[in-house]
């Protein structure tokens, strides 16, 4: 099975070219799993045209649009099969009113195996917003637990984060948060080779909001994740990463797709044999 995140955002730049760019590359990938961020709920249609994906754009299931969505877009997943969303998760809170970006978590039918739970979020964009992200991740942790399946949940998306935050060491079971913790695998360091990174000043799409953001030459990050579930939480199934790399890293007849890079895992996905 194959499992792809990318930040698409939203409609900034040659937003035509970037989305027949994105689309194209989509359809040579072949994903099977799809977390979309920054995506305007007019733009999935074309993204996902002639690929066969089944999408959903968080603007189909919330409740209320929240506020800048149309500028700055939503989370949306798309899955090769027909999948059915069991909770949409507003983790924008109080102090983080300008962040219009849903988290949605779907069941998808596997075929022989079952349903597997495939969870989208975005976390807090700002440097200094760590401590949102920390409540965002144990919400996230709580939303796995109260739709998790046999097999290993997946969960994708743009963390801004990088890997040694407090959030992703407590994703991957480094560090507890309020006398809490979980485990998840990171895709990328089980199989991923070099840095991974995914937000660039190598892309230059990225390069106004990385001046705007940072101010500091060079900046590099990998921020765009694909977890595993852990078999602690597994017991009786298992998702082996088979592979990771970044996608969307390399302009196509001078376009680049979107101002972060993707990444694509491949993984082996079962249910153990009974005892």
């Amino acid at each position: 099975m194959r499992v792809l995140t990318l930040n698409v955002w939203n409609s900034r730049g040659d937003a035509a070219a970037r989305t027949a760019v994105i689309n194209a590359e989509l359809r040579r990938y072949e994903p099977d799993l799809v977390a979309l961020q920054e995506v305007l709920p007019d733009q999935l249609p074309e993204l996902l045209d002639g690929t066969g994906l089944h999408g959903t754009h968080q603007a189909q299931t919330a409740a209320t649009q929240p506020p800048y969505e149309d500028r700055y877009g939503g989370t949306a997943i798309a899955t090769r099969w027909p999948h059915h969303v069991v909770e949409v998760l507003d983790q924008r809170g109080v102090d983080a009113p300008d962040v219009p970006w849903l988290t949605l978590a779907a069941h998808v039918p596997l075929p022989d195996l079952g349903d597997v739970l495939f969870i989208a979020p975005t976390t807090s964009f700002r440097l200094d917003a760590e401590a949102r992200r920390e409540r965002q991740v144990l919400a996230l942790g709580d939303l796995d637990a109260r739709h998790r399946t046999a097999l290993p949940t997946i969960m994708a998306g743009d963390f801004n984060a990088d890997p040694d935050t407090a959030g992703i060491r407590y994703l991957t079971g480094r560090q507890s948060l309020s006398g809490r913790s979980t485990h998840f695998h990171d895709a990328w360091e089980v199989a991923g080779e070099g840095p991974g990174h995914t937000w660039s000043a190598d892309n230059p799409n990225a390069a106004e909001d990385i001046e705007r953001l940072v101010r500091q030459p060079g900046h590099r990050r990998r921020i765009d994740y694909v977890f595993v579930g852990s078999p602690h939480a597994h017991p009786t199934a298992f998702a082996r990463v088979r592979g990771a790399r970044i996608a969307f890293d390399k302009p196509v007849d001078g376009v680049w797709a979107s101002d972060h890079y993707g990444v694509v895992v491949d993984l082996d996905m079962g249910l153990l044999p009974d005892l």
